[in-house]
C-alpha cells in the first residue's frame, strides 16, 4: 500500500445508483496475462489490463527477470523471454499484497534453474503457502518459507522438474495454476485433478498462447494435463472487466431502493460468476445485455435493478465460483427477508483477513444480525430496513480490500452510513472505487 499512515474513511447514502458504468479489468486475467506475455517469445499487447497495486507487483516481479513490460497509452506492451527464459533477479521480488502474484511466481520459478526470496506486506505475510509449496516440492523445488510456511520465502527451482499427478485436497485456482505453470517448463505431462472444478482462466489463455493442453472429466473429476515443455507465442490480450469488482456494485443496485444501474463489459466466465447466480436466488433483478465473447471469455453489460430479497441456503458447491465475493454476499444478506446460511467456506478464513470474522464483526458492528459459525456465517436480514451503520467506532476492514469495499456498500444503505478504519487496501484492486461508487449514487 502507497502510505504507512491509515486512512479512515465514511460512506453514506447517496441515493439511487442509476447510469453506466465500467469496472476495471479483471484482476485474475491481468495477473496472467503479463506472466502468459513474459513467458513468450516476442511482443504480446494487453488492453484492459487492471492497473492496480498487485498487478503492478506482477509487473514490476516480471521486469525483475528480465521480461520488458511498459505502458504504452492506454495499452500494455510485453516483450517476453520464453519459457524457461527468466533471469536470476538481483535482489526480493516484492509481492505486495497479492497472494494471487505469490503462489503463481512460485510455479513459474519451480521449474526454472534459479533461486529467489519473494516477500510481501505485513497481510499478505502471514497467508500460508504450504497448499502450493507441497506440490511443486513433490516436482523437485526446494523452499526456505519463514515459520509457519509464510513470507518471506526462499525458493529454489528444479530444472528439469519432475512431472507429477496432483489432485487438489482443496478446490483452488491458484494452487492448480501453480502446478500448471511449473509444468510449462517440465519435460513430460503435468496433471492436476480437480475434484470441483475452479475457475479456469489458466487453462483458457494458456491454450490461447499456444500451450499444449488436455482436459476432461474421469470418474466425476476434472483433470486438466499439460505438455512440457512448451512453446509459447505472443498475442493479444483483451482483458474484460472484472466480475469481482462488478459484484460490488451488483448488490449496491439491489439493495439501495430506486436504483438502475448498467455494469458495462463485465466477465461472466461460468467459474467466476456464482455471484450473480445466488444473487438472482435471493431475487435480484440483474439482465445480461450484448451478451458476447472477448478474447475466449463470455463477456455482457448488466443491468441490476432495486429488487426485494429473500434469504437463502446458499449451496457450498458454488462457492469456488464466488469465493471472494462473499463478503459482499454477506452485506446483501443482511438486507434480504429472512435468514442466509453459508457453510463450507473454511476458505475466507485464510484469505487476506479471516473474512468470515472480519465480516461477522463489521456487520454486527453496523446493526446486522450475524451469527459467526465454523465454516460460515448465518445472517438475519431486516427485511429492507436500513441497516443502523455505524455511531462511535469505525469497522476494522483487517487490510483486506474486499471487506473495506463490502462495508462501503454497507454504507449505502445504512441510517447513519459506515466508517471504514482504513480504504488504502482497496487500491490494491479497485483504484478509483469509492469515486466510481459515490458517482454512480450522485
Amino acid at each position: 500500500m502507497t502510505a504507512d499512515t491509515p486512512q479512515p474513511r465514511h460512506f453514506a447514502p447517496r441515493g439511487p445508483l442509476t447510469g453506466r458504468i465500467r469496472v476495471p479489468g479483471d484482476k485474475s486475467i491481468s495477473h496472467r496475462a503479463l506472466m502468459f506475455s513474459a513467458l513468450a517469445v516476442g511482443r504480446s499487447r494487453i488492453s484492459g489490463l487492471l492497473e492496480g497495486e498487485d498487478v503492478l507487483a506482477t509487473a514490476a516481479a516480471l521486469r525483475a527477470m528480465g521480461a520488458t513490460v511498459e505502458r504504452n497509452g492506454e495499452d500494455w506492451i510485453v516483450d517476453g523471454v520464453g519459457v524457461g527464459g527468466f533471469l536470476q533477479p538481483q535482489g526480493a521480488l516484492e509481492m505486495g499484497n497479492s497472494g494471487t502474484s505469490t503462489r503463481l511466481f512460485l510455479g513459474l520459478l519451480a521449474s526454472q534453474g534459479i533461486t529467489a526470496v519473494l516477500t510481501g506486506d505485513a497481510s499478505l505475510s502471514k497467508r500460508p503457502m504450504g497448499r502450493v509449496i507441497d506440490p511443486l516440492s513433490e516436482m523437485g523445488a526446494r523452499f526456505e518459507p519463514s515459520p509457519g510456511g509464510t513470507l518471506p520465502l526462499l525458493i529454489e527451482g528444479m530444472e528439469p522438474a519432475v512431472p507429477i499427478t496432483y489432485r487438489l485436497p482443496v478446490a483452488s485456482a491458484q494452487v492448480k495454476s501453480a502446478v500448471l505453470l511449473a509444468g510449462l517448463n517440465t519435460p513430460g505431462i503435468t496433471t492436476v485433478i480437480e475434484p470441483v472444478p475452479t475457475r479456469d482462466h489458466t487453462e483458457r489463455m494458456l491454450a490461447g498462447f499456444g500451450a499444449q493442453l488436455d482436459t476432461g472429466e474421469e470418474d466425476g473429476e476434472r483433470v486438466v494435463r499439460i505438455h512440457g515443455p512448451a512453446d509459447l507465442k505472443p498475442c493479444n490480450v483483451t482483458v474484460p472487466g472484472d466480475p469481482s469488482s462488478a459484484a460490488f456494485f451488483a448488490v449496491a443496485a439491489s439493495i439501495v431502493p430506486g436504483s438502475d444501474l448498467v455494469i458495462e463489459n463485465v466477465g461472466l466466465n461460468p467459474t467466476r460468476a456464482g455471484i450473480f447466480t445466488v444473487l438472482r436466488q435471493m431475487g435480484a433483478d440483474i439482465e445480461e445485455l450484448d451478451a458476447r465473447d472477448v478474447g475466449g471469455e463470455p463477456v455482457a453489460d448488466l443491468r441490476v435493478r432495486h429488487a426485494a430479497l429473500s434469504g437463502v441456503e446458499v449451496d457450498p458447491a458454488i462457492a469456488p465460483s464466488m469465493i471472494d465475493e462473499f463478503p459482499v454476499l454477506f452485506v446483501a444478506a443482511t438486507l434480504a427477508e429472512g435468514t442466509t446460511v453459508t457453510t463450507g467456506l473454511d476458505e475466507l478464513r485464510v484469505k487476506e483477513s479471516d473474512r468470515l470474522a472480519a465480516m461477522a464483526a463489521a456487520l454486527a458492528e453496523a446493526g446486522a444480525k450475524v451469527k459467526e459459525m465454523p465454516d460460515g456465517l448465518v445472517i438475519h436480514g431486516s427485511g429492507g430496513k436500513p441497516l443502523r451503520g455505524t455511531t462511535d467506532t469505525a469497522v476494522a476492514t483487517h487490510l483486506d480490500h474486499r471487506i473495506a469495499m463490502s462495508m462501503a456498500v454497507a454504507g449505502l444503505a445504512s441510517s447513519n452510513g459506515v466508517e471504514i478504519d482504513d480504504v488504502r487496501p482497496i487500491a490494491t484492486s479497485f483504484p478509483g472505487f469509492a469515486a466510481l461508487l459515490y458517482g454512480a449514487s450522485a
